[in-house]
């Protein structure tokens, strides 16, 4: 059996571990630990799971054939990961074309999807957190939610260790063992060698520092999360609150209903700040705050002043165009990167272990093509305009 060596145990590379194994490959999955992550982007209490991408139908396919696969885990897992509770995407002003909202709208509808458009004051009667002179329009979809994330990638990695995948957790990659010709393996920082056949390198936000030849291709960038507890809960319940996004291609805010500890997660989705995973930097600042407070003033005025119980930074890995990097190196044999989140991965993580096996593999696949080897991109060639400043009139959004 060829030996391949996963690096980075977050869902990227746990989801790729498990299906190269059972393809029959010999699994090494290498991370520093603890597991999961505590630094990982998908270690979190949630993440977005919608098929809502404007006009963009690859993603959109993509999700809904995820979502069917999120309600077979839930039955698989005898637990309940994955919440589908609706999504909300809304407009302070009436939807038009071209909106990321108006676009998704017209997109999901033709798709068959169960959705309700959000114009009436009746309509906004259902959810009384929300200040009702404020918005005005937008999109439900009703069969999406959110996935509790770091018990997703808890729960994967104990199916990893019991299909029998080697986990070396607790030791840090140095370096790739490269030879003339090919890739041999990894070089660990306490000077031991994994040989393999293949590597795949699943390392999120660490891939510009690990790998310094990628900095050319990708950008770790932070944004702010924040958990609030609320003194109204009942407000917050997912009968009356649902997943949101909030003129989202302006604000960046999206936000989640309570969980089951009481807390209600609101962040940030805008170009970040640029920074290392590990860097002394990485923690909300006075401004994020402060931006915080405005927009709950305005949207949730019951918010305005909930104590904020916990935050992070949460790290993208950004490529150029916003899309994901699932590609064989054309220079390096036997190496694979599966990076590029850009902040909106998480819900796909059903069908990510098969697309980097494939990759893997060189096996056909189409969605490879959107994710493949690309040098030639540019920064500033994505259409997410939540990130990109000056604003556009795009319609691709992230933000989960």
């Amino acid at each position: 059996m060829p030996r391949i060596i996963v690096v980075g145990a977050g869902i990227n590379g746990v989801t790729a571990a498990i299906e190269l194994k059972k393809r029959d490959h010999d699994v090494v999955l290498v991370d520093p630990g603890p597991l999961p992550h505590p630094l990982a982007a998908s270690t979190d209490i949630s993440k977005a799971v919608r098929a809502a991408y404007g006009a963009d139908e690859k993603y959109t396919d993509l999700a809904e054939r995820s979502i069917k696969v999120w309600r077979r885990w839930n039955r698989e897992f005898g637990t309940q990961l994955y919440h589908e509770v609706g999504v909300m995407f809304v407009r302070r002003r009436e939807l038009k074309p071209g909106d990321f909202e108006h676009e998704s709208f017209k997109t999901l509808g033709r798709r068959g999807h169960k959705i309700e458009r959000m114009n009436s004051a009746q309509f906004w009667k259902r959810f009384p957190a929300w200040n009702p002179e404020l918005y005005r329009d937008g999109v439900l979809e009703l069969q999406a939610g959110y996935a509790e994330s770091g018990r997703v990638v808890a729960t994967l990695t104990e199916r990893a260790k019991a299909l029998g995948i080697e986990l070396r957790e607790g030791v840090r990659f140095s370096h790739l063992d490269e030879a003339t010709d090919r890739i041999r393996g990894i070089a660990l920082d306490n000077g031991q060698r994994i040989p393999g056949d293949s590597i795949v390198m699943a390392v999120g936000a660490w891939t510009p520092y690990l790998l310094p030849f990628t900095k050319k291709f990708f950008r770790a960038s932070g944004q702010p999360v924040f958990h609030l507890k609320p003194s109204q809960p009942e407000l917050y319940a997912t009968e009356r609150f649902k997943l949101f996004g909030t003129d989202i291609t302006t604000t960046g805010y999206y936000g989640f209903p309570i969980n089951r500890d009481g807390v209600v997660k609101i962040a940030n989705h805008g170009p970040g700040r640029e920074m290392s995973p590990e860097s002394s930097k990485r923690a909300v600042t006075p401004e994020d705050e402060r931006k915080l407070r405005d927009f709950l003033s305005s949207t949730f005025p019951a918010l305005t002043d909930a104590p904020i119980v916990y935050s992070r930074v949460c790290m993208y890995c950004d490529t150029h165009d916003g899309h994901f990097w699932i590609a064989r190196d054309p220079g390096r044999e036997g190496l694979v990167i599966a990076a590029g989140d850009c902040g909106h991965s998480f819900k796909f993580a059903p069908l990510l272990g098969e697309i980097i096996a494939d990759a893997v593999e060189e096996k056909p696949n189409p969605i490879l093509q959107e994710f493949r080897w690309r040098p030639e991109i540019r920064a500033g060639s994505g259409t997410d305009v939540a990130r990109l400043k000056p604003k556009t009139s795009s319609v691709e959004i992230g933000g989960d």
